[in-house]
């Protein structure tokens, strides 16, 4: 069971997952398995690319790569014997320290709200400052500090407001001129100060420009995250049911096609529960239509105390709901089928009720190349057979039994089991 758990999450993994789940004949129910994967591959699929591509592991990695090109950049002056090598432990031992200090602030749950957005600014101040000061010892390397610096600042004026990245920007250029000053100052060199009095005039040129430019990227990339904000709130809706707060009818058979693809493909075990509440006629007449939903949705939450995370819920229509166990053989999902009709059972339901609130439940395993019509309607079978045994029970019906050959070479009938 370990390894059937296994490969279950490496292959569900990325993929859309059905947390928490109305009436029609099952020839209609699954013939919308292909627009609901169509549905799934298009618009979700979309949503999920777009949220990989701006994930957190992805963020935390870029100031990291940053800071190896800058040090790449660095060593490949001190071996054209430009700079000396104690400005490469200088550069080595700035970037790790700063970098462990960052790692630490986070790890430590300081900064649980500032992950993403608020520690740009710090990131874009300590590798400014770390590019001035290497210019300041090395005067050579204002050929890399601009261009590392319009890097650097592109990371932060992501999240960055205007004013702050101005202030940022008129820092950097304050701290440059200073450096010029130091230079000219201890260096007395004409030429080399006509050199970065150049340079400066281009770096105070183009750097708030750049600035400026770079505000509507930022927009856009603020509006990218609206839309995929918006994408996933709205897939969120849609395969929920608005009752009862589990999946819908849609999302429901959806997990239940994907998880029999993969029982196919991996012949782990798959099983299926119809659970139906007992005398619901009588619940509606009782306490009316309200009443009724409410006593759907009061069971939903029930069973889904129940249920594991991995396992699927979904009302499939009306009173009846569906439960998909993904990875379990029968006696396990026999068991959960059980806890769900004991809590409903011991449930203190609140109304004008003259009766308790039962459910009639059939469970069923998978058998690998049946049809989903197929599996489905054993477990629907096992339901009615609840039913007719008078109700508030669990129904199984052996799946071996449907189609082991007899000695005579005939098919056995289905055995069913009552728990």
């Amino acid at each position: 069971m370990g390894l059937a758990k296994l490969w279950v999450t490496l292959r569900t993994r990325g993929r859309e997952r059905f947390s928490n789940t109305e009436a029609f004949s099952p020839s209609e129910a699954f013939s919308e398995f292909g627009e609901s994967a169509q549905f799934r591959s298009s618009d979700l699929q979309a949503a999920r690319l777009l949220e990989r591509r701006l994930g957190r592991p992805y963020k935390r990695l870029v100031p990291a790569l940053l800071c190896g090109l800058y040090l790449l950049c660095i060593l490949v002056f001190y071996a054209l014997g430009m700079i000396a090598a104690s400005t490469v432990f200088v550069v080595g031992g700035l970037i790790t320290g700063t970098m462990a200090l960052f790692a630490g602030y986070v790890r430590a749950g300081r900064a649980a709200r500032l992950r993403d957005r608020q520690l740009r600014l710090p990131t874009v101040v300590a590798a400014a400052g770390t590019l001035l000061l290497v210019f300041y010892l090395e005067p050579v390397t204002q050929i890399a500090l601009a261009p590392f610096l319009f890097v650097a600042m592109a990371y932060g004026l992501l999240t960055l407001s205007r004013h702050a990245a101005l202030a940022v920007c008129s820092g950097i250029l304050a701290s440059y001129g200073l450096v010029v000053a130091l230079h000219h100052i201890q260096l007395g060199n004409a030429a080399l100060l006509q050199l970065e009095v150049l340079h400066f005039v281009a770096l105070a040129l183009a750097l708030p420009a750049y600035v400026l430019l770079m505000g509507r990227v930022r927009l856009l990339h603020r509006l990218l995250q609206k839309t995929s904000n918006e994408m996933r709130s709205i897939a969120e809706i849609a395969r929920r049911d608005a009752l009862a707060g589990c999946l819908n009818r849609r999302s429901i058979l959806a997990a239940l096609e994907e998880q029999k693809q993969l029982a196919d493909e991996s012949g782990i075990p798959l099983c299926l529960a119809v659970v139906d509440l007992d005398h619901f006629k009588r619940i509606n007449d009782e306490l009316g239509h309200l009443g009724g939903d409410e006593v759907l949705r009061t069971f939903a939450q029930l069973a889904q105390q129940v249920v594991r995370t991995d396992d699927f819920f979904g009302r499939y229509g009306g009173e009846e709901f569906l439960l998909v166990f993904p990875a379990t053989p029968l006696l396990p999902a026999l068991n959960s089928c059980e806890r769900i009709r004991s809590q409903v059972e011991s449930h203190a339901w609140e109304g004008k009720l003259r009766g308790r609130v039962t459910v009639s439940i059939g469970v069923t395993q998978y058998v690998l190349g049946e049809s989903v019509l197929e599996f489905f309607s054993r477990a629907d079978t096992a339901m009615y057979l609840a039913k007719q045994g008078g109700r508030n029970q669990v129904v199984v019906q052996e799946p071996v039994g449907a189609f082991a050959p007899t000695e005579a070479g005939e098919p056995q009938a289905p055995a069913h089991g009552y728990f």
